[in-house]
């Protein structure tokens, strides 16, 4: 008889693994695959670990949705098959690998989104039947690789850190190997762009910036299960299911270690890596958000605590000292009663600040991000803005217009720099 709420009410309903867990199981790593000719490169990634102190499950969601075409049927056959080969010639003590093919999925909610949550849920049923509620869960993808220290790196992250629901871990696309040089440039301009952009909210003053990556994220299984867990979002997923989590607070990046994504270009999802390359070979040109946006956002954020008990009137007049994009966008995002209602509900500041954040968290905040850019500030060229960024934030000195070097500085300071020891959370 299951007793688990979260899996009673809405985990995905059919349990994938028959064999039981080890006693001693501690994390699970989810592989979302879907046509994807790779996969054994990357679990041989993660066999190549070392070995952590506890055991280590691989769950390969092989994820198909109805009357998909033959090719890619084909491609997930060849990708099972192989998988299962792989599997079967594993002689390890510390790692066990399972390969689901699940066909025939709802057209409607086939996708990334989906295929992670039908593994991470089955992660939760292996660390039910341990009694184990801080089994660590860890996204990763089927065309990424990571480095020998990945697992015992998320193992003692999560023992000194024991109080973080999840964590961020550090990534790096390759910038040499067998790939065209144009895509080369491209991931350049599109991890620079993904440096930027978190780097600029922490230059707001946001405090839930981090980067939200499916296949570089690690949750315990409790708060996997207390925000809901993974959604079924075509794309997007991962942004929307992190964000979650980092409402818990405490929520941790983790820089000890490094995933290693595919820089290919693929047009299987509507926004990420993939398109963002594919984008990149048509027109070779990559813009971010304007820094002016997050200059108006730090100026709204540095004074958020002035709000705190305020009439309305006063709140009012306080928004007209705002530069025109905080203005307009409170005006047309009923800003003023959040305010007024974040002062109701609240007797302290630190409760004022966190029913703040409850309404202007990373979605609202991305949609500001967006009025901005369509109404006051029109994105720029990803090296323009992301050089006067380092400066701001003493990345670099002086400018620097080789997105290459510039992406090579922004590696050093979110892997070495103040920002890698710092919690995300509300104060």
């Amino acid at each position: 008889m299951i007793d688990n709420l979260y899996l009673q009410r809405y985990a995905y309903p059919k349990r994938l693994i028959e064999f039981p867990p080890a006693s001693n199981l501690g994390i699970v790593v989810v592989i979302p695959c879907y046509w994807e000719p790779d996969l054994i490169n990357s679990l041989q990634s993660i066999r190549d670990c070392v070995p952590p102190g506890q055991h280590v499950e691989v769950i390969v969601v092989i994820n198909q949705p109805e009357n998909v075409s033959s090719e890619i049927h084909g491609q997930n056959e060849k990708t099972w098959r192989e998988a299962l080969n792989w599997t079967r010639q594993q002689n390890c003590s510390w790692l066990t690998c399972f390969i689901v093919w699940e066909k025939e999925l709802p057209k409607k909610y086939a996708g990334v989104g989906l295929a992670r949550k039908i593994g991470m849920d089955e992660a939760v049923r292996r660390f039910d039947q341990i009694k184990h509620p801080n089994g660590i869960i860890v996204g990763f993808d089927a065309d990424c690789q990571c480095d020998p220290n990945y697992l015992v790196a998320i193992e003692h992250h999560f023992q000194d850190n024991p109080k973080s629901p999840g964590c961020s871990i550090y990534f790096e696309h390759p910038l040499e190997g067998n790939f065209p040089s144009d895509q080369i440039e491209g991931i350049i301009h599109y991890e620079l762009y993904l440096r930027y952009y978190v780097n600029a909210l922490q230059f707001a003053g946001y405090p839930f910036a981090a980067q939200t990556i499916g296949s570089a994220m690690a949750v315990r299984s409790q708060a996997y299960q207390k925000q809901g867990g993974m959604n079924k979002r075509e794309a997007g997923e991962d942004f929307y299911f992190l964000n979650k989590i980092m409402a818990l607070g405490n929520y941790t990046a983790l820089n000890t270690t490094r995933v290693i994504p595919s820089p290919r270009s693929s047009n299987r999802v509507p926004f990420g890596t993939g398109r963002a390359i594919g984008e990149w070979l048509r027109d070779h040109t990559c813009k971010v958000y304007a820094p002016s946006t997050f200059v108006d956002l730090r100026k709204f954020l540095n004074s958020l605590d002035g709000y705190f008990a305020k009439s309305q009137d006063d709140l009012e007049d306080w928004i007209r000292q705002m530069p025109q994009s905080i203005q307009s966008f409170f005006a047309n995002h009923e800003g003023i009663h959040q305010l007024n209602a974040a002062n109701r509900q609240s007797a302290s500041i630190a409760t004022f600040r966190k029913r703040f954040w409850q309404w202007f968290g990373g979605l609202k905040v991305l949609q500001f991000i967006h009025y901005s850019r369509d109404h006051f500030y029109p994105n720029v060229p990803v090296t323009e803005a992301a050089s006067w960024l380092a400066r701001e934030l003493n990345i670099c000195p002086v400018p620097i217009s080789d997105p290459r070097t510039l992406l090579l500085e922004y590696r050093k300071f979110d892997r070495n720099g103040v920002k890698s020891s710092l919690n995300f959370g509300v104060a």
